[in-house]
């Protein structure tokens, strides 16, 4: 986490207060805060008030939540915060739950990012929800989010912004390259997290995708972030290039499959088999999913078809 004396967010606190302060936190509610991924001024104001006006904190780890309240000048005392990790998640929600039902607000963090997002905090809002009471999420930083933002992802199609987050691969070996021959079946982007003390192994598996394109992020948003893209086959040889390449905490993502060249003349084959028993929008749906090929030129070219064979079909397919 980037350091920055606690005077420097005094400014931001008041800020806090003026943009924030006026709005309503309502009483026995679990306000879900993410926090930031690495550089502490990615914190939002509407966070740091929650994080001061709220009874208590249920935190991932509560020590390394104090430093991160004391960096931004906020001072809770260590019986405020509460364990909810996930060993004790299920438990522990308990716990929140009851204090929640006597009209107490508690923020819950995670040690960085969006908790429940391959971190703990899932179970914990969902024990909330079917206790029926309220759940408010404050968004933020998010190394998912961050990563799809600076990737680039474009490819043919209507699939060209879809992804698909992976979170971590198994740990072991067998059952991680299974998961990775699984993601080769998938044409959108997908996203991976790794631990740096498995992201070789990691890169040794993905290789064998060869020419698709992934993107590695670095130490996302610290002072040494680094972002690249590579083809698979050659991640382990990025990672084997520079000596603290293997350092810090990783996101990747796996780019869309690109369009095959022929894929606009195997589209239209695919297509005419499917016109030939199915209404025009079932047949185009199949087709895309068949084939690949672009959805909205799948629709055009099924009009022509259905055009030069004199059988019209309005767009509802009846």
């Amino acid at each position: 986490m980037a350091s920055l004396a606690p005077a420097s967010f005094g400014a931001a606190l008041a800020a806090a207060r003026d943009a924030s302060g006026a709005q309503h936190y309502p009483q026995g509610t679990l306000y879900v805060v993410a926090t930031p991924i690495g550089n502490l001024a990615d914190i939002t104001l509407r966070a740091l008030h929650v994080l001061q006006l709220v009874d208590a904190i249920a935190c991932e780890d509560t020590r390394h939540t104090q430093s991160l309240l004391r960096a931004y000048g906020i001072d809770r005392p260590n019986a405020q915060l509460l364990a909810v990790h996930q060993h004790n998640e299920a438990e522990a929600a308990q716990a929140v739950v009851a204090r929640l039902a006597q009209g107490e607000r508690i923020a819950y963090v995670s040690d960085a990012g969006t908790p429940g997002v391959s971190d703990p905090g899932a179970r914990l809002v969902a024990a909330v929800r079917a206790a029926g009471q309220r759940v408010l999420p404050l968004p933020g930083a998010s190394s998912v989010t961050t990563l799809v933002g600076a990737a680039g992802l474009v490819a043919a199609g209507d699939e060209s912004s879809a992804f698909v987050f992976a979170g971590f691969l198994p740990t072991k070996a067998g059952e991680r390259d299974a998961a990775v021959q699984a993601l080769a079946q998938e044409r959108r982007a997908v996203v991976l997290l790794e631990a740096p003390h498995r992201i070789e192994a990691v890169a040794r598996a993905l290789a064998t995708l060869g020419e698709r394109r992934i993107t590695v992020g670095r130490e996302l948003t610290k002072q040494f972030e680094e972002i690249a893209t590579v083809a698979a086959a050659e991640l382990p040889g990025w990672f084997a290039a520079g000596r603290d390449r293997t350092r810090g905490e990783f996101a990747l993502v796996l780019h869309p499959v690109a369009a095959a060249a022929d894929d606009g003349a195997e589209g239209e084959r695919v297509l005419r088999l499917l016109l030939a028993e199915l209404p025009v929008k079932t047949a185009v749906r199949l087709a895309a999913e068949i084939s690949g090929a672009p959805r909205n030129a799948l629709y055009e070219t099924a009009l022509r078809i259905r055009n030069d064979d004199g059988n019209e079909e309005d767009e509802s397919g009846a």
